[in-house]
Parts: structure tokens; sequence; C-alpha cells
């Protein structure tokens, strides 16, 4: 029961599991985005410029011949998609290894004399798992009555719950052997300091002897 209430809390809060967002980047600069991504997940992101009007005090709705270059790494920092696009683009991949993936853009102003030493600002939407699917187009090719697409939403967000659960549990593990790990250094680290200071003590025990046999002291 308590797994059928989170699963069940879990598909209505995935609704909203999806961001979107603007943000300003300069001549030269790139910006880059962190997502954490179960494996075998894909993920679609959209984005539209806008170029910033000294004469209008205002962004221009839209950017001809302005470029963006996307570039996306994977937990490993292996390059999975390095690619340029224009002014609006859609750039999709799926996740093979699970963990945080870099997401970076930036544009191509040094070919652009317009865009020089001005601001440009960047429209995000990164979706990822169910939310990639177009469900009216799939209702429309299949010939799915709306019930039978809900129940197709739900096997694709129970889906997508499990796989962030292994996620989940992949997590867990590597926190749980990193920590084995601290704790055995911290142990061997220990061990070494006694045996250290046992041989110093050793030593200097042995020293004072030499000393006080050399006085004549005993």
């Amino acid at each position: 029961l308590a797994f059928c209430i989170f699963v069940l809390s879990h598909i209505f809060e995935s609704e909203k599991k999806y961001y979107a967002l603007y943000f300003h980047i300069g001549e030269t600069e790139k910006k880059c985005f962190i997502e954490e991504i179960p494996d075998e997940t894909m993920v679609i992101g959209k984005y539209r410029t806008q170029l910033w009007d000294k004469q209008t005090g205002s962004f221009l709705p839209a950017t001809p011949g302005l470029g963006m270059h996307v570039e996306i790494k994977d937990p490993d920092t292996k390059i999975i998609l390095s690619r340029q696009y224009g002014s609006d683009g859609r750039f999709t991949f799926t996740s093979h290894t699970p963990g945080e993936h870099q997401i970076c853009l930036h544009s191509n102003s040094t070919k652009m004399a317009l865009f020089a030493g001005g601001k440009l600002r960047v429209h995000l939407d990164i979706q990822v798992g169910e939310h990639t699917n177009n469900y009216p187009e799939i209702a429309a090719k299949d010939k799915l009555t709306e019930l039978q697409l809900r129940a197709r939403q739900l096997l694709d967000q129970v889906e997508q719950i499990q796989k962030e659960q292994n996620y989940q549990r992949y997590r867990e593990e590597r926190f749980r052997m990193t920590s084995e790990s601290t704790n055995q250094r911290v142990l061997w680290w220990s061990i070494a300091q006694t045996l250290i200071l046992i041989v110093t003590g050793i030593w200097q025990m042995k020293h004072l002897k030499s000393f006080f046999e050399a006085k004549k002291l005993v």
C-alpha cells in the first residue's frame, strides 16, 4: 500500500518534472547546467534566443543569423553531443550512464558583428523522461482512446519512477562505498599514528636511558 501511495504521489508530482527558464549571456560567455538523469532516459531540450537591441532598449523577437553551440557531457565527462544549431533549436540525447550530465550552451557571437559587445537572452526548456513523449501525436498515430492514452501515460510514468529508484539505489551504493573507503582510510591512519607514537616513545626511552647511562646517573 505504501509503495502504491508513493507511486501515485510521484506520478502527480512528475506532471511538473520539466523546467523552463531564461538567462543572459555575453559575447564569449558559456552557460552550463547540471541535470541528474537515470540511465536509458531520453532528454529533449528546446531553446530560442533574443538579442538586445540598444536602439529600442528591448530584446528582439528573433535573432536570424545567430547560432548556438550545444555540448553535453555524461558523468564520466565524455562528450555525447556537440553540435552547432541556429538561433532557435532543439536537441535530443539519451543517457547511458546514470548521474550528473552537463549541458552547456554558447553562441557563435564572434561571427556576428551585430552581437559584438551585446547581450543575448536564451530561453531554455528541458524535458526529461516521459515528458519527452508527444501524447496527442501518439494517440492520433495509434488511434488510442482517452482511457488507453491515460493508461499509456501511467505506464510510462511508472517506468520512469523505476528508473529513478534504480538511480537512487546506485547513488546510495556509491555513497556507501565512499563512506566505507573513507572509514577504512581513517582506521589505517589511526593505526599508523598509534604505531608512530609507540615507536617514538620506545626511541625516546632508549635515548633517555643512554643519556643517563652516559652521565652515570643510573
